[in-house]
């Protein structure tokens, strides 16, 4: 007898909906179990392949854990935000709304034909009031915490301003952007806008400064995933590098704590690896720097102290603000171009290429180790994002120091005894160092590494940063704060007004903020966001 899938699925998928069969109810007399799906963006294309491929496992282990006696909590939603529907809008003139209903219905329709045992009572949208309602409360949360490195924890942001007003911020140890010295009194004496500049500094969700993937023609920020070969993957339009000011989440600070979960949860030996690589902790030295006939300074962080005597030269960032400062009139012209060149290239791009470029920028950066004058040059194989932004290049024992003072004939000074660096650098950390100046020879460093091994010659180094007031020893993390770009309109809103152009946090009561009518869905005539057309907001 043939077997008639249409008829049969159907029926018993509809005995399923009358019988409530997947609809779950909270039972403390049973076991709980929860299976959560990443929920699919709706396109108007529906389901692709790679949605069911994943539903149909978990459906599997869900069905399994309910047959075992377990009570199953199997949910589904819609990732209903985005740009696609925004764009779809600018081009149709419809409100990215009504599309994303009609996607999410012919999305539904086809996942109640495939017959997941999805518990539909439970479904989220997150372009719905009622969900981004709880989005902006946890950002809110945020917001309003700091976080204690003490404590290991996010603590209220009012005890940190209590702890200002009584001693400053001398001892705090707290997660922040940056380094601040500043007494009771000096703190007590400021305007309630520099008060929230200081705050900023703190806050777990808080407004920098970052480098983005910014596309004009879209006017908004993209993803790296959203930018192949320089253009958005939507469009094909030209995407540069900017700096602009972005909601970012404290994340760098739970880089520890991340790290030692690892070891908690229940996970394949190599997707732990690749998590530690992801977040990889390094112990180092951050070291100032002078620029020579100058009073600018600025700070490089390094895993290997002990390789100050082998600088040759210094490394910027195409993106630090130190490029223009450092800038010479005689270098401004081809300093220039190579920053527009550069600017069209993602970082994921930057470090993938291994090609060497680069551009010198006329100034020189005193050794505080030797005295030495060193040239400063700037080049794309340094990323703003990553430690300070500049680093002092050591090419004898680093692979793309070396291959950029090869390019430029530049001087390679090795520091480890027997090491051959005439074809390659020597980037093993095992070896007797040499070359480091002693007393009689450089009286401006009284340092002599000789004769140690790198490990000693490392530990020695941070005790003479420490003793020499040169920088502070420092753990450093890969793991950067995460970025959250809003110049979009079909998005959820940040819950948030300015005063004197500094963010507080509309009332909790208010909430959700819902996303104002527009006439339009394209960027306003002076570059604001979609959400510039709305009339009234509030």
């Amino acid at each position: 007898m043939e077997y008639n899938f249409r008829e049969i699925e159907k029926k018993w998928q509809k005995k399923w909906v009358d019988n409530k069969t997947y609809q779950v109810t909270e039972d403390e007399t049973k076991q709980k179990f929860y299976v959560l799906n990443m929920f699919p963006y709706p396109s108007g294309a529906g389901l692709h392949v790679g949605h069911p491929l994943g539903y149909i496992a978990s459906d599997i282990y869900a069905r399994y854990k309910r047959l075992q006696g377990f009570n199953v909590l199997n949910p589904m939603g819609y990732d209903a935000y985005g740009l696609p529907a925004e764009q779809y809008a600018i081009q149709t003139g419809q409100h990215p709304a009504i599309t994303t209903k009609e996607n999410i219905d012919r999305y539904r329709e086809q996942l109640d034909k495939i017959g997941f045992s999805f518990d539909w009572n439970r479904e989220i949208r997150t372009c719905e009031p009622e969900y981004y309602h709880w989005t902006q409360w946890a950002f809110q949360k945020m917001f309003n915490s700091y976080y204690c490195n003490d404590a290991k924890q996010a603590r209220p942001i009012e005890e940190l301003i209590e702890v200002f007003q009584k001693q400053g911020n001398k001892d705090l140890n707290a997660a922040c952007s940056e380094e601040l010295h500043f007494t009771a009194e000096e703190w007590n004496s400021k305007t309630e806008k520099e008060q929230q500049e200081i705050l900023m500094n703190y806050r777990i969700a808080y407004l920098g400064e970052t480098m983005v993937n910014w596309c004009p023609q879209l006017g908004t920020v993209l993803a790296n995933d959203e930018v192949v070969d320089g253009v958005s993957e939507r469009g094909g339009f030209p995407v540069v590098q900017k700096k602009m000011r972005q909601w970012c989440l404290r994340v760098s600070a739970y880089a520890q704590r991340l790290l030692d979960g690892l070891d908690t949860i229940d996970w394949t030996d190599s997707l732990k690896e690749t998590q530690k690589n992801w977040i990889s902790r390094s112990e180092g030295a951050e070291i100032q720097f002078k620029v020579k006939d100058s009073d600018l300074e600025f700070t490089i962080f390094t895993t290997r102290a002990d390789t100050m005597f082998g600088v040759t030269f210094m490394v910027l960032a195409p993106e630090s603000e130190l490029v223009s400062q450092l800038t010479t009139d005689a270098q401004k012209a081809e300093v220039d171009a190579y920053l527009e060149r550069t600017k069209k290239r993602t970082e994921r791009e930057r470090i993938a290429d291994r090609s060497v470029t680069g551009v010198f920028s006329g100034s020189y950066a005193v050794n505080p180790f030797t005295g030495e004058a060193v040239p400063i040059w700037i080049s794309d194989y340094v990323l703003a994002g990553y430690g300070t932004g500049a680093i002092m290049a050591v090419p004898a024992h680093d692979s793309r120091d070396y291959a950029f003072a090869k390019h430029f004939g530049l001087e390679i000074r090795p520091l480890v005894e027997g090491c051959d660096v005439s074809e390659e650098s020597f980037d093993a950390k095992e070896g007797v160092v040499c070359n480091s100046p002693r007393k009689d020879a450089v009286p401006y460093c009284d340092l002599s590494l000789n004769g140690l091994t790198i490990k000693e010659a490392i530990e020695a180094t941070k005790k003479y940063v420490r003793e020499h007031n040169l920088g502070r020893v420092k753990v450093n993390f890969r793991l950067r704060d995460a970025i959250f770009s809003r110049q979009r309109y079909w998005g959820e809103p940040f819950p948030v007004y300015y005063k004197e152009g500094m963010p507080y946090m509309i009332p909790e009561n208010c909430l959700p903020l819902e996303l104002p009518e527009v006439a339009k869905f394209l960027p306003t005539e002076t570059g604001e966001p979609p959400l510039g057309h709305a009339v009234k907001w509030a």
